[in-house]
């Protein structure tokens, strides 16, 4: 069965790979001495060496905006707009955008910059380590709809890392809820932090309820746990393995980006 996967990335359980922008302009961690000028640098290594490696897509997000707001100041969105503006012509693969953790300022960012899909936390309400974090996926939907903008994917994060769902409902309940009720693009399953492994069988009961809808492996993939993933997933959004050393805080090294799609494509085959 063809999904929308197929239309934007044209190849089998595609890789996403993440461009983690550094901290931002009104970030406590942004570096003002290095300025934009050290961001459009950051970014565009990273782009590079995605691309060098092979990956299928990029998302971009500002993953070192540490600690997020679920409500984004807009230099955040506006500051990202111009890096990949700036950047949108090095851009050979299909690509997505996330500013954590506010799906209306990644929509508007989608819209701006001909983004094909976002990443975020559409549905639910959760204790998280960003305090009481609620959602509107009613009034993300009707956003969307307002830009003009149904050709941008919506990818929900069903599992949220850092954050623990409040309904107190069953996963496989949870999952065919949000699919009847908030009609995602996608379903991205994550574990507790960036990095960290996803479960497989949590994979396993989020593909059995999600239908039609394509399920994502959102943290922890690795040469060595994608085959595994793949096995439920069809697709698989991969940051931290890429970097140097498999730290979450260094750079993409093109090489280990090579060596995982290295292995899926074996899976492919």
């Amino acid at each position: 069965m063809n999904t929308w996967l197929d239309e934007v990335f044209d190849v089998k359980k595609p890789i996403i790979g993440m461009c983690h922008l550094p901290a931002l302009p009104g970030d406590p961690g942004y570096d003002a001495a290095g300025g934009m000028t050290a961001v459009l640098e950051h970014g565009r290594r990273e782009i590079t060496a995605l691309q060098e490696g092979g990956v299928d897509g990029i998302l971009i997000s500002n993953e070192f905006s540490l600690p997020y707001l679920t409500n984004t100041e807009p230099v955040t969105a506006v500051t990202m707009a111009r890096v990949i503006g700036e950047l949108r012509s090095e851009l050979s693969v299909p690509f997505g955008v996330n500013v954590l953790w506010d799906g209306v300022a990644s929509i508007d960012l989608a819209v701006a910059t001909g983004a094909s899909f976002v990443r975020e936390v559409f549905t639910g309400v959760y204790a998280s380590d960003f305090g009481m974090w609620n959602t509107d996926v009613g009034r993300a939907a009707r956003h969307r709809a307002r830009m003009g903008a149904s050709g941008v994917r919506l990818l929900y994060n069903i599992v949220p890392e850092a954050a623990a769902y409040l309904g107190g409902r069953e996963l496989a309940q949870m999952t065919r809820s949000t699919v009847f009720n908030g009609a995602p693009d996608g379903l991205c399953v994550s574990g507790l932090t960036a990095g960290a492994a996803t479960d497989t069988s949590t994979l396993k009961v989020v593909k059995e309820n999600a239908g039609a809808v394509p399920v994502f492996v959102n943290t922890g993939v690795r040469p060595d746990t994608v085959a595994e993933s793949l096995q439920y997933a069809d697709a698989a959004i991969v940051g931290t393995w890429f970097k140097k050393d498999g730290k979450f805080e260094n750079d993409v090294e093109a090489a280990r980006v090579a060596d995982l799609m290295s292995v899926v494509r074996g899976v492919r085959a």
